[in-house]
């Protein structure tokens, strides 16, 4: 089944070569993308902080 279409936002970040590799090796072995990946990584987080997504208002004004 398929997730509803939603807009996305863009994230710009600088890593050192060696984390953006580890992080492209783990997504591969995940059989993810990147982008999956991290969404999984900083959505676990959230949860173990308390901050459930739902919190978060679906409109963001940038």
């Amino acid at each position: 089944m398929r997730r509803p279409k939603i807009k996305t936002a863009t994230l710009t970040v600088r890593l050192d070569p060696k984390i953006k590799a580890a992080a492209e090796a783990a997504a591969e072995k995940d059989h993810r993308s990147l982008t999956s990946l991290l969404e999984v990584l900083i959505v676990n987080h959230c949860r173990a902080l308390g901050l459930g997504l739902e919190q978060f208002s679906k409109e963001v004004h940038q």
